[in-house]
């Protein structure tokens, strides 16, 4: 296992987190983390997203995995990196910002679907490739892709739920990114941790369910 990925592989689910504000930002994160899922993607999204990366990392230090999502320039790769991210996550594959995103040292995590986006993203070097949309394809996708890249740290985002977590992992999922199952918006908006925190919980379970 490589040493740059044992944090994905161990904390397993990443929180994809959109917010309308900084404030429900942390409040999602920390229902999210009570409910037992410590991996939080805070996406660029969500207004400040630095500010909540940076807040986050200092409330909870090693306790919790916190990165950047929908990095999509390098400006924001450097922004997150500096707040602290432990990993960057972009929906794509652009060669210039894989590779802005590669130099700030943290994870790097970039989106692909098909074979061809696949190796032009191995062959980048990023750390992990996102496969995004992964609910076009469902596990049986991500275990297809298995076959030419059996060895490629792959990570589902997208219909990604507790009923089909099991699935994912058997597929061959590193880890799997979680968002509105999870992070639910309209939970978010009307500040109901308590459904979001049930929501971590679940999926919590699942996975300790998976692993046994």
């Amino acid at each position: 296992m490589s040493d740059r990925l044992a944090r994905a592989r161990t904390t397993g689910i990443l929180a994809v987190l959109r917010a309308p504000s900084p404030e429900l930002a942390l409040e999602a994160s920390e229902a999210i983390i009570r409910g037992g899922v410590s991996g939080i993607e805070v996406t660029f999204s969500t207004p400040d997203a630095p500010a909540v990366i940076r807040e986050l990392i200092a409330r909870h230090g090693d306790a919790a995995y916190i990165g950047a999502g929908t990095v999509t320039t390098a400006e924001q790769a450097t922004q997150a990196a500096d707040a602290g991210a432990a990993f960057l996550v972009s929906p794509g594959t652009l060669p210039d910002l894989t590779r802005a995103m590669i130099d700030t040292g943290s994870v790097v995590m970039t989106g692909a679907m098909t074979p061809t986006e696949v190796m032009g993203a191995l062959e980048l070097g990023v750390d992990v490739v996102k496969i995004f949309p992964a609910s076009l394809g469902g596990p049986s996708y991500l275990g297809a892709l298995r076959g030419p890249f059996p060895d490629a740290p792959l990570m589902p985002t997208g219909g990604v739920k507790p009923d089909n977590l099991a699935d994912w992992f058997a597929a061959g999922a590193v880890a799997v990114g979680a968002g509105g199952d999870l992070a639910n918006g309209t939970a978010i908006a009307n500040a109901d941790w308590a459904e979001i925190e049930e929501r971590a919980a679940r999926f919590a379970a699942a996975l300790a369910a998976t692993r046994g």
